[in-house]
C-alpha cells in the first residue's frame, strides 16, 4: 500500500518568536510510519516540528503551520491508498502575523484567531476508494465525540484518546485508545504506542 501519515503538531505563529501549538511530539506517528515500513508498504510521512529522526525508507516532508500541512497533504492525498492523519493539527491561527516581535507593554494583548483548514474532513469527502483514519482527543463524552467526527468527517476509523486530570497521550508510551469504525461496534485497547502502532496498522489494511 502507498500510506500517507501525519505526525507532531503544527505552529501557528503570532510573531517572529512566539506561536500557537500543542504538546504533541509526533512519537506516535513515527511509530506508525515505521511499523508501515516495516510490513514493506510506501510512506510518506508529513511531520510537524519534533525532535524526532525520520524513519529510514520514509518520504519526509517537514511542515509548521496548518496550512502548510494542508498543502502536503492534498499534494500526496490523491497517490495513496491510505491517509493516517495522527498529526495534532492546530484548530486556530492568528487572524495576522505581527512581523516584528511584539513588546512587553502594559495592560492586555488580544489576538484575533481565524479557522484553519480541517484537514481530515476534507479527506474524507475526497476519499474516493481511499481508506482514511483519524484521531480524536477529547476531554469529556469520549465515544459520543468520537462517534460524532467519525460521521462529520466520513472518516472510515477513529482512534479516540480520553484527556482527564491534566494527563493525556503526550509523552506517555502506554495509553487507552477507543477505536470507532463504521458498522462496528467500539473497541477499547490499552497499550504501549509501539504495539498500537500495529493495531492502527491492521485497520489500515483491512479498510
Amino acid at each position: 500500500m502507498r500510506i500517507l501519515i501525519t505526525a507532531g503538531p503544527t505552529r501557528e505563529f503570532i510573531d517572529p518568536v512566539r506561536y500557537i501549538s500543542n504538546s504533541s511530539t509526533g512519537y506516535f506517528g513515527y511509530r506508525i510510519a515505521e511499523e508501515a515500513l516495516r510490513r514493506g508498504h510506501k510512506v510518506v510521512l508529513v511531520s510537524g516540528p519534533v525532535s524526532l529522526a525520520p524513519p529510514k525508507g520514509a518520504a519526509f516532508v517537514p511542515v509548521v503551520s496548518a496550512l502548510d500541512m494542508e498543502k502536503a497533504v492534498k499534494k500526496y492525498f490523491y497517490k495513496a491508498d491510505c491517509l493516517i492523519m495522527s498529526a495534532a493539527v492546530a484548530d486556530y491561527r492568528p487572524e495576522r502575523f505581527i512581523r516584528s516581535k511584539i513588546k512587553k507593554r502594559s495592560g492586555t494583548l488580544s489576538v484575533m484567531l481565524r479557522r484553519n483548514p480541517d484537514i481530515l474532513s476534507w479527506a474524507g469527502k475526497n476519499k474516493g476508494k481511499r481508506t482514511v483514519i483519524g484521531f480524536a482527543l477529547e476531554t469529556e463524552k469520549l465515544a459520543r465525540n468520537a462517534l460524532v467526527k467519525l460521521r462529520e468527517k466520513e472518516a472510515d476509523c477513529i482512534f479516540a484518546v480520553l484527556m482527564k486530570k491534566g494527563r493525556g497521550p503526550f509523552g506517555c508510551n502506554k495509553i487507552r485508545v477507543k477505536c470507532l469504525k463504521k458498522g462496528k461496534r467500539p473497541e477499547t485497547v490499552f497499550s504501549t504506542k509501539e504495539k498500537l502502532a500495529r493495531f492502527v496498522l491492521d485497520n489500515a489494511e483491512n479498510g
